[in-house]
């Protein structure tokens, strides 16, 4: 992902979500914070949590298909596989580092956590709670 800057917060239901511009047109939303809604303590596992889903890994495998000429679709396959199932965990580091992802992005360190392109950052909105979503 391009640089990232700071470009604003939006509030839903009471939860304050970063907003991040990668020197696109498009936004990137802070997972975590959309996270804090569901579980304040550990939001980075409501996100893993998230990415365990079978139905998440086909969402993210499309986005990418569709916008990121750089996918690895074999990685993609192995993950798409393997999802749902008991022993089946990974990290968003791991997704975007495995299969060159671009709809998601890590950004480590104090003020960090894991980003979203908005079509997918709305997807997650839309787990988290359809009343949080709209």
């Amino acid at each position: 992902m391009a640089d990232k800057t700071f470009k604003g917060k939006i509030t839903a239901k009471g939860t304050e979500i970063t907003v991040l511009s990668v020197g696109t047109p498009d936004d990137f939303i802070s997972l975590t914070d959309i996270a804090r809604y569901k579980n304040k303590e550990e939001p980075n596992t409501v996100v893993a949590n998230w990415l365990r889903n079978r139905n998440t890994i086909e969402i993210l495998g499309i986005w990418e298909q569709l916008y990121n000429p750089d996918f690895k679709p074999l990685e993609f396959e192995g993950f798409r596989k393997e999802a749902g199932l008991n022993a089946f965990t990974l990290s968003p580091m791991k997704w975007v580092n495995s299969t060159k992802a671009i709809g998601i992005s890590v950004k480590p360190g104090r003020g960090g956590g894991t980003y979203a392109h908005k079509d997918i950052a709305f997807k997650f909105a839309s787990w988290i709670s359809a009343e949080f979503e709209l």
